[in-house]
């Protein structure tokens, strides 16, 4: 009698594991490890971008080197997620992105869909700067408010997931060993 109640309460080999959702933490830790590799794809990017076009100074063609770069990434993105759903950060703190409804892997407009609503985690704050009128110091506390207001809100609702990933129908889940 006991043995049903255990084999009821824990997933058997033939039947997988409901996908969990990681802590907010652990998807800022992996954010942070994004974001260290980014530097190195950037930094190639914008060495292409100034060699093709024989820019001599960062003021010359500075809107179309903001706009090659934010395709380079978006295609590093793109790629990954809809090429198992993992990039190399995601890969090491063990997080997969997948469609919210069924978990299934990426399509690539769903992929588009996702990075352009993960610029919410920076575009707000950055556009308030010249809208408002700020000083540097004060878009950086705003910014900093904005972010920890945004990594907030993975902590509210049932399925824990950022305003970016609400927005376009995905969720990170953890996967195992």
């Amino acid at each position: 009698m006991s043995t049903s109640v255990v084999s009821a309460a824990q997933p058997t080999q033939s039947e997988p594991a409901e996908p969990v959702t990681p802590t907010v933490r652990r998807r800022l830790a992996a954010l942070m490890y994004e974001a260290v590799l980014l530097f190195g794809v950037v930094f190639i990017a914008g060495y292409l971008f100034s060699t093709l076009t024989q820019q001599r100074n960062g003021l010359v063609h500075h809107n179309w080197l903001a706009a090659w770069i934010g395709l380079v990434v978006g295609a590093y993105f793109v790629w990954f997620w809809t090429h198992g759903g993992q990039t190399l950060p995601m890969k090491t703190w063990r997080l997969k992105v997948v469609v919210a409804r069924d978990d299934e892997p990426l399509s690539v407009p769903r992929a588009v869909l996702r990075y352009v609503f993960a610029w919410l985690w920076f575009l707000p704050p950055l556009a308030m700067h010249p809208l408002l009128g700020l000083k540097v110091p004060q878009t950086l506390i705003l910014a900093a408010v904005w972010f920890g207001a945004y990594a907030a809100v993975g902590r509210i609702g049932a399925s824990r997931q950022f305003l970016h990933d609400r927005l376009a129908g995905t969720k990170v889940v953890s996967i195992a060993r």
